[in-house]
């Protein structure tokens, strides 16, 4: 027999079961609803963030240690509107303070918001400097002691706020700008390095950014990873060389009206560049400038991004080509009688004065300067193939590899080329027709104080990383000719410099050296009217140290490089042996006999 009140307490349980599965079955529809997820989703973000943490940047140092970019702290002064009383007085302090505009400031500062719980921000001026923010931080307490103490009619600054936030720092200014480049700062994850060595190694300087979960609950939090700093770099740029090489240029480009110039310094022995000036230049530490100094389409750095055409400097490439061959000897004659060579009985070749100079063996027709001279050994003795055999084994028609961004290259106009013409032979010969960068002559005429043997032009000397220096070692780019070639026409440009008695020369000190003229090219043919002057010397003769190349654009005092480019060479040279602490010739005669 069936207990009393069965049949209720079935039913009741059958309710409770139907009522639990069917709590079970909404709960778990509820759990795994798109509502749901998104409350997930959502509460995550409470539990902490996501921070990318970034490393201070690498610090770039000269060769002897100055310091030539760094990092300091600056600011970031906005406004914060949820908490702005009086925008009267954040627009007049930001306009005696920050030099802002007022009535900007104090639109801003008084914009409505829609909701109690709207956070609007403006952002007033970045990289403030702290004496800037010690000043604001004094008025914003004073401005809070006379509230408290006098009420909400007194001026306040709340709502002002102000964030750290790094900043790149070139302490010495100007100086060596167009080697190092510059930090372009628009936001930490698209902030990078642009031109000169900053862009290069931009990669190397910035170091590796991590991620790191930053956790709200206060029993999680753990302490922050320590992050290793960039890399950072020791260029071969000598502070002492440089500050002289840019003091000089900038007394040449005065004195001589050009319109610009540029000086390089190079070891022919390793490949280093102790010094690089050019013009334009500017303060990279305000490089938002950067559009105002250089418009399109200057070059930010002409030593190594500005092709021109270098005139009778490039003979020295003509003659080492001519030597090495076995073309001419330096007792070979050459009859200037008229003082102009025809190419195929059609063009003529003249002498830079027009004159004729007679008999002159190759020593002479370097020393003179001799267009027809240098024609004649291209187009009758040298030929197409051989000559530009040679000036493609000196470097020309390829970029470098100078470890500066924004190198330019300029393919050589070659005889398989259906523009090519036999007169491009004789004119290349002598520097017209041929576009070169001044990082490239100087790397070629390297190979010539330096036994034929061409080394890659580099401003990197070594790289600290961690606890760790690594030495950038010396990269041959070939040997374009031999030893003795080398030799041989050092030889003759020291010998010819001194019978010119030419405005290079440095009193006690042999030197090789070559200047140049060069007709500027335009839509209606050359003109003679405006010149690019220029003088590449290396010395001592006997054991060169230093190849120094000189640059100046269209001058107005004279058109001719033996007038503008030679002295600044000499006034260069003289001052760079003391620097480089190289004896005069005698002296080093001395020691070694000893």
């Amino acid at each position: 027999m069936k207990p009393p009140f069965y049949t209720r307490y079935l039913a009741l349980m059958v309710i409770c079961a139907i009522l639990g599965a069917g709590i079970v079955i909404q709960m778990i529809r509820i759990n795994y609803s798109n509502s749901a997820q998104e409350l997930i989703a959502k509460s995550e973000n409470y539990q902490g963030v996501n921070e990318t943490i970034y490393p201070p940047r690498g610090t770039i140092y000269d060769r002897t240690g100055h310091v030539l970019a760094t990092n300091q702290i600056a600011y970031e002064v906005g406004i914060d509107l949820k908490f702005v009383t009086d925008p009267e007085s954040i627009a007049f302090s930001a306009a005696s303070l920050l030099d802002l505009n007022y009535a900007d400031v104090f639109a801003q500062a008084s914009t409505p918001q829609s909701g109690e719980d709207e956070n609007r921000y403006f952002v007033l001026a970045s990289y403030v400097d702290e004496e800037k923010i010690a000043e604001l931080q004094a008025l914003k307490e004073n401005y809070a002691d006379r509230r408290a103490e006098q009420g909400t009619s007194t001026p306040s600054l709340s709502g002002l706020v102000w964030t750290s936030m790094e900043q790149r720092a070139y302490p010495e200014g100007k100086l060596a700008a167009n080697v190092l480049g510059f930090y372009n700062y628009f936001s930490r994850e698209s902030a990078q390095g642009v031109y000169g060595v900053e862009e290069t190694y931009n990669r190397l300087l910035t170091g590796q950014p991590e991620n790191v979960f930053m956790s709200n609950d206060p029993y999680l939090v753990e302490a922050l990873p320590e992050i290793d700093t960039g890399a950072s770099l020791i260029l071969t740029i000598d502070r002492e060389i440089q500050a002289m090489v840019e003091e000089e240029l900038a007394d040449a480009i005065d004195w001589s009206g050009a319109e610009g110039g540029t000086i390089i310094v190079y070891d022919p022995e390793t490949g280093e560049i102790p010094a690089m000036a050019s013009t334009p230049t500017f303060d990279p530490n305000q490089y938002w400038t950067y559009d105002e100094t250089f418009p399109n389409p200057t070059p930010y750095n002409k030593a190594i991004g500005a092709a021109y055409e270098p005139g009778s400097v490039f003979k020295v490439i003509t003659m080492a080509a001519a030597l090495d061959s076995g073309a001419v000897e330096p007792t070979t004659t050459y009859e200037d009688t008229y003082g102009v060579f025809w190419v195929e009985n059609t063009w003529p070749i003249y002498n830079w004065d027009g004159g004729a100079w007679g008999e002159q063996d190759m020593t002479g027709c370097m020393q003179h300067s001799l267009n027809v001279c240098l024609a004649h050994i291209a187009v009758d003795l040298l030929g197409e193939e051989d000559f530009y055999k040679y000036v493609q084994a000196f470097g020309f028609g390829r970029s470098t590899g100078i470890d500066l961004a924004g190198e330019a290259n300029f393919p050589l106009r070659l005889p398989d080329n259906n523009q090519w013409v036999v007169v491009d032979l004789a004119t290349n010969s002598f520097g017209q027709g041929i576009a070169v960068t001044p990082i490239q002559m100087v790397t070629a005429v390297g190979a010539i104080a330096n036994d034929g043997q061409m080394l890659v032009p580099h401003v990197v000397r070594s790289v600290i990383d961690g606890n760790q220096q690594y030495a950038v070692s010396p990269q041959v780019m070939g040997n374009p000719i031999s030893a003795e070639t080398a030799k041989t026409l050092t030889s003759m440009l020291t010998v010819a410099l001194e019978e010119e008695a030419s405005q290079a020369l440095v009193e006690g000190y042999s030197l090789a050296g070559k200047t140049g003229t060069a007709e500027i090219p335009t839509e209606l043919g050359y003109t003679s009217t405006q010149t690019n002057t220029s003088f590449v010397g290396w010395g001592p003769s006997d054991d060169p140290q230093f190849v120094v190349y000189i640059w100046l654009e269209k001058p107005s005092i004279s058109k001719w490089g033996s007038e503008v480019a030679a002295p600044v060479f000499r006034n260069v040279v003289e001052k760079l042996v003391v620097l480089m602490k190289i004896p005069p010739d005698s002296v080093r005669m001395e020691i070694s006999a000893n």
